[in-house]
């Protein structure tokens, strides 16, 4: 029988098929790119307009005057040609292709290495340079070779403070920065079904950071419900008897806080082991961890209490956004001396709003703390939202399970 990547693409792992693509996206900084190699190709029509996303969300509003007429000519592009097109403050792009437009079964692609977010949602995603998505906007598919794939089996369900990002921190340290190379990471077992889709979406995530090409759930009565309500109306994929490449077994009993130690992601610690290490900053944020079962993760923890290092949050979409404005969640986060950024990427790339000054350390619930990343000279250590939360009370890393007591 098939993994789910094999049902996908319609062959077995290690065939290369030529695909169809269901929805091809950009943002503003790859969307540069790609539109330059697109006219570089002497193309003059984008072969399906309706599937083509371009999605305004790393550095916007822009951060300088090139930056703006990049942004500008980009702009009149995406109108002119007729794209889906999402303009400053609307959100990250992963995001918002998750907010009712990934559907389970389809190929999307992305011009991000994140796009494996998408995969939370049954559909094969994954993130291909400019020259290819280029190609993609020209002839509306692309060229797979089919991944093998590891079977993440997760049983039972989280415990104490930890949540999914200490469990997707946790798979990375467990199969190293390559230690899955062109493959899919399929997650399956009895804990699934505990994971929301905002948790889902955090673990496949970070698929890409064990150099996986995407990171699938089988769409089921959570995905069901989830998209209901934007009107669709899915069937489920269930999972058959397959041979997976590898095997990694996770009992979600087990997993705590923990933080990745620059500049790798797999580098993993107990939260508890680096307890009292100061902070310049604490960003909750970014593709992994904006969404707003996040925000109010972190409001619950600091309500009624301030926070004593500067700590910059950014929702992930203008719908998480209001959300967190309707329920008050915004409010609590003010009162705690939280800084509000408009959706978007933020200072994840290092582009603008944080910055990092060399020797400043900032606590991320981003997904990546490689060297210079968000400013030359500082550090970054990547945690969940609750660790973050306990760490902004206390201005040093602490964990969670001592913040809630």
């Amino acid at each position: 029988m098939n993994t789910l990547s094999e049902s996908i693409l319609g062959a077995r792992a290690g065939s290369y098929v030529d695909c169809r693509v269901d929805r091809a996206y950009v943002h503003d900084g790859t969307g540069v790119l790609t539109l330059e190699a697109w006219k570089s190709m002497k193309a003059e029509t984008i072969a399906r307009p309706d599937r083509v996303y371009v999605l305004f969300d790393h550095i916007v509003p822009a951060n300088n005057s090139v930056t703006a007429g990049l942004q500008h000519d980009l702009r009149s592009f995406a109108r002119e040609k007729g794209l889906n097109f999402t303009d400053v403050g609307t959100g990250i792009c992963h995001q918002l292709m998750g907010e009712g437009i990934a559907l389970p079964g389809e190929i999307i692609v992305g011009a991000d290495s994140h796009t494996c977010t998408l995969g939370a949602f049954g559909a094969f995603a994954t993130g291909v340079g400019a020259t290819d998505m280029a190609a993609i906007w020209a002839e509306g598919g692309t060229w797979f070779r089919v991944p093998e794939t590891i079977g993440v089996n997760l049983s039972g369900s989280l415990s104490g403070q930890a949540e999914a990002k200490d469990l997707a921190l946790t798979y990375v340290g467990r199969l190293t920065m390559d230690g899955a190379t062109y493959m899919a990471l399929e997650f399956v077992g009895d804990g699934v079904a505990a994971l929301s889709i905002d948790s889902r979406m955090t673990l496949s995530n970070l698929a890409v950071e064990t150099g996986a090409k995407a990171g699938l759930f089988y769409s089921d009565d959570v995905t069901r419900r989830y998209l209901r309500e934007y009107g669709h109306n899915i069937g489920v994929q269930r999972p058959a008897e397959c041979s997976y490449h590898r095997e990694l077994n996770i009992d979600l009993e087990d997993v705590v806080p923990v933080v990745a130690i620059p500049p790798r992601v797999d580098t993993i610690k107990p939260v508890a082991d680096l307890e009292g290490m100061p902070l310049d900053q604490v960003f909750v944020g970014t593709c992994t961890n904006g969404r707003f079962e996040d925000l109010a993760r972190f409001a619950g923890i600091v309500r009624g209490r301030k926070v004593k290092v500067r700590t910059l949050i950014a929702p992930s979409s203008q719908k998480v956004l209001t959300r967190a404005t309707e329920s008050g969640i915004l409010h609590e986060l003010l009162k705690a001396g939280c800084t509000i950024l408009p959706p978007g990427c933020g200072p994840c790339l290092g582009a603008h709003q944080g910055v990092l000054g060399e020797g400043e350390v900032c606590l991320s619930t981003a997904n990546r703390n490689f060297r210079n990343r968000m400013g030359v000279g500082g550090e970054i250590y990547l945690a969940s939202v609750a660790t973050a939360a306990a760490s902004a009370l206390t201005g040093a890393l602490e964990s969670p399970e001592e913040a809630v007591r």
